[in-house]
């Protein structure tokens, strides 16, 4: 029985297909497990009895024609979920049931995907370490009081321990990603549009993107497929012809250019950083790729315009939490002193951080000073990359710069908790595709990702050259169950 714990998703469903496992045994693993880890609080709802209820229906009426047979799945709670409580790990939406599903949700129910529960997140998706959730902090199963990464830590935290086989997450500027490098995980980030916003509680509408996060690039290339969809709901969506991601991987990357851009050595990289780097250049040139030097000469000020644009939208996108509508109320004296007190009461430090930094840099007589000159400063990041690709196919940089960090270590030093984004937030700001791998571990045991990076729409590009890295790499995560 423990071995479906270690199958992936592709062999899962192999399995469950040529029935030599039912979707009811795999669902009960995976719940059993999940039970055991309660140490972890990944969990924000539970599925469980639904999910089982579910996975026996499927054995009686097996469809597998369907991509996700009867494969039970864990996903961010960040996603709307038709009559299942969807709170984005905050108290203002500690009770909020929607009356919709989210359009990626659905995707994977329609291909045959049971919801086995909604994991912890940063609230709103608010952060870097899964510290801000109203619902506490989510623990690594790579050590004890080790963050997960944020704001997708408890969907990276389910997918390493094994309480999910595969899982979705949202990258706003780095949460797929980041988390993915400390937990020894796939991450993707789709290019802006590729996946349906619908559904998904918004942070910050011109850079959320939901992706896959899995524990191969094949799973990835899978997912990515199931969930990927051109969608009327979203204005945002993008109407464009997608690919058999999965059927046309291939491990072939000879003669493909990749870029490594100068401006990536930042100061104060660690050792362990840039010779998993040179590792992943060596990786490259042995498959038969052509490494070439590059520049991305506006990548330092990504992480200042990142941190002005995305507070902005974020203050605008969260004036619909007022207490009237729905969602948590506090009793006020009057209507202004409801509102004042709901905001207050309802939302964490660090979301009301955000909404003040956004509100000043919109309000009036500093919208020009910061809002516009960061947007201007975004399409100039984005002018690079297009510059970049006019040599290159892809780009290699490091996932984070550093492995994963103690809880508590960076909670009172924002600053220092906002750089764990700087090779992220470039790829968000310009609205393109990019891939943390698990490519090594630091001096402590602790998983370190490489990030590739491509052009616009070109996943089919990033996921073969990862699944051609991967297979050099032969990453085994060093996880001890500690928890159980």
């Amino acid at each position: 029985m423990n071995g479906i714990l270690d199958l992936t998703l592709v062999k899962l469903v192999e399995k469950i297909k040529n029935r030599e496992l039912s979707s009811e045994e795999v669902t009960k693993t995976f719940i059993d497990r999940s039970q055991k880890s309660k140490k972890l609080n990944v969990y924000i709802t539970e599925n469980f009895d639904k999910a089982l209820e579910e996975a026996k229906n499927f054995d009686q009426k097996p469809d597998f024609k369907k991509k996700l047979a009867g494969i039970p799945i864990a996903v961010k709670d960040l996603f709307c979920t038709k009559d299942l409580k969807t709170t984005a790990a905050s108290k203002i939406l500690e009770n909020f049931i929607p009356t919709y599903e989210s359009t990626i949700t659905d995707n994977l129910w329609k291909e045959g995907g049971i919801l086995l529960g909604k994991l912890n997140c940063d609230e709103f998706a608010m952060g870097s370490s899964n510290e801000t959730s109203y619902f506490g902090n989510v623990q690594s199963p790579l050590g004890a009081n080790l963050v997960p990464g944020g704001s997708s830590g408890g969907s990276a935290s389910a997918l390493a321990a094994n309480l999910t086989p595969i899982t979705i997450g949202t990258d706003t500027g780095g949460s797929i990603r980041q988390p993915a490098s400390f937990t020894g995980t796939v991450g993707l980030k789709p290019t802006y549009g590729s996946c349906s916003r619908y559904g998904i509680v918004a942070f910050a509408s011109s850079l959320d993107q939901a992706g896959p996060m899995t524990k191969d690039v094949k799973d990835c290339s899978l997912l990515f497929e199931v969930i990927s969809s051109y969608d009327k709901k979203d204005s945002t969506s993008v109407d464009f012809k997608r690919g058999n991601y999965l059927n046309n991987l291939t491990n072939s990357i000879k003669g493909k250019k990749i870029g490594i851009p100068k401006e990536y050595r930042v100061d104060g990289m660690s050792k362990e950083i840039e010779e998993l780097w040179q590792k992943g250049v060596n990786i490259l040139k042995d498959a038969g790729a052509e490494v070439i030097d590059i520049s991305l000469p506006n990548t330092s000020y990504a992480l200042p315009a990142y941190y002005i644009v995305a507070p902005a939208e974020a203050s605008s996108n969260l004036a619909r939490y007022d207490g009237v509508k729905y969602g948590f109320r506090a009793k006020g004296d009057n209507l202004i002193d409801m509102y004042e007190k709901t905001r207050s009461e309802g939302f964490g430090n660090e979301v009301k951080r955000r909404i003040m930094i956004g509100t000043y840099v919109l309000s009036s007589g500093y919208y020009d000073a910061y809002y516009l000159k960061a947007q201007k400063v975004r399409r100039l990041i984005k002018n690079d990359f297009d510059d970049a690709y006019k040599k290159v196919d892809a780009i290699l940089t490091p996932s984070t710069p550093n492995s994963a960090f103690k809880i508590g270590e960076k909670t009172n030093d924002p600053v220092s908790m906002y750089l764990n984004d700087i090779f992220t937030v470039p790829v968000n700001l310009a609205g393109i595709p990019a891939i943390s791998i698990p490519a090594g571990h630091d001096s402590n045991g602790l998983p370190l990702g490489l990030q590739i990076i491509g052009k616009a729409f070109d996943e089919q590009n990033i996921l073969n050259i990862a699944f051609s890295m991967e297979q050099q790499i032969k990453f085994k995560n060093k996880i001890t169950d500690w928890w159980i």
